[in-house]
């Protein structure tokens, strides 16, 4: 994806004009690493539920199952968003933090439509079902 491409190279290229600047006083690149490794464990396995949603031929919609998706509908966007807190982590810089921010807006938006697309699809859609985080929103 030419997004991900371009905000990586902005994002290593911000991390370069750091260079000779002090370190920040709390090192947060192992807690950063650990976030990263689970967001993109986390996504990748919500996106394999939902290649396994539809058999070959089936055009038909689904409610995904499996994984948190009793507690959220998109469990991968929760997931990414550990990933990009992450990269922020690591990498700590305003840049990061504010990519990781917009990110975030965005994907809150996204499962708020994606919720309540699947609310008028189906009657029997489970209410305590919520878009983003479990119990919360």
């Amino acid at each position: 994806d030419l997004s991900y491409f371009a905000s990586t190279a902005t994002m290593i290229y911000a991390q370069h004009l750091t260079y000779g600047l002090p370190e920040p006083p709390i090192d947060l690149k192992y807690a950063g690493i650990l976030l990263f490794l689970l967001g993109i464990s986390g996504n990748f396995y919500h996106h394999y539920l939902l290649s396994k949603l539809r058999t070959e031929g089936d055009k038909r919609y689904k409610i995904p199952q499996g994984g948190l998706f009793s507690l959220v509908i998109c469990p991968h966007y929760l997931f990414e968003i550990f990933g990009f807190i992450g990269v922020s982590f690591i990498a700590q810089t305003l840049y990061a933090f504010s990519f990781t921010l917009g990110t975030l807006f965005l994907l809150m938006g996204r499962s708020f439509a994606t919720r309540k697309w699947y609310r008028s699809k189906f009657d029997n859609f489970p209410e305590n079902t919520k878009s983003l985080i479990p119990y919360v929103f």
